[in-house]
């Protein structure tokens, strides 16, 4: 095969890929019933031009043996006056259309086999169209069904992966607010702790906390002292004689 056959049957058959992706086969089953429809018609045409020309055949037969019998009659009563030359070029002219009438009934038998040739073609011709349009209507249908199946496992797989995109961005949200609200409870705990400073309070509240604390821790203290007091007062009373040992 050479270079150019090469190159022709590599473009055919990317033209023929090509033409597969965006034919209809419902379009192109049309289209072949539409073709054989005219073919059929034309067959029928052929049929009816061939009846025309038998029926032209047998009116012209019928037109000459009419001349032949009136040309018979003629002979005889030509004879009947005794002139015989008449009577001769009457029977002379009946010949010639004798020899007419026979080729013409030789045309007629050969355009009656070529009709009943035809009418048979037409008449099979017909039962495979009709063939061919059942056949035609029962591949669509299916087809149109099966379409629709795919287009139904098409929509259904992408609810599916709309699905697993839409859940697998749900979890990430959770993830997101789960991490927000857990920074949130550390940085609370933090601030609670005194570990960081809350910058959204005034700049004197960290002296006042400190103020705070020193209050508490005197409070404490002035307890402490309080109990030492009554400790020692406690200890001071048991310490002194009673007035009864001082009377003895």
């Amino acid at each position: 095969m050479g270079i150019a056959k090469r190159i022709s049957s590599i473009f055919q058959a990317k033209s023929n890929a090509a033409l597969d992706k965006i034919e209809d086969p419902r379009q192109t089953l049309d289209l072949s019933y539409e073709q054989q429809l005219e073919n059929l018609t034309k067959v029928k045409r052929a049929v009816a031009d061939v009846a025309t020309a038998r029926k032209r055949v047998e009116i012209q037969a019928e037109q000459l043996k009419s001349q032949g019998d009136k040309l018979a009659d003629q002979a005889k009563q030509a004879l009947a006056q005794n002139n015989e030359p008449l009577a001769r070029e009457a029977l002379t002219r009946r010949e010639a259309i004798a020899t007419q009438l026979k080729d013409l009934d030789t045309q007629h038998a050969t355009i009656v086999e070529q009709e009943d040739k035809l009418t048979a073609t037409a008449q099979k011709l017909q039962t495979e169209v009709e063939a061919f349009r059942t056949k035609k209507e029962t591949i669509k249908a299916t087809y149109t069904a099966a379409e629709a199946s795919a287009h139904v496992s098409e929509a259904v797989s992408g609810i599916s992966t709309s699905m697993n995109d839409a859940g697998a961005a749900m979890q990430r949200a959770q993830d997101k607010v789960a991490q927000m609200q857990a920074r949130s409870g550390a940085l609370d705990e933090l601030l609670a702790s005194g570990a960081l400073t809350d910058l959204t309070a005034s700049p004197g509240d960290d002296i006042q906390a400190q103020l705070d604390k020193a209050g508490g821790g005197s409070s404490v203290d002035v307890q402490l002292a309080a109990l030492k007091a009554q400790l020692s007062a406690s200890d001071a009373q048991a310490s002194l004689p009673t007035s009864t040992g001082e009377e003895a």
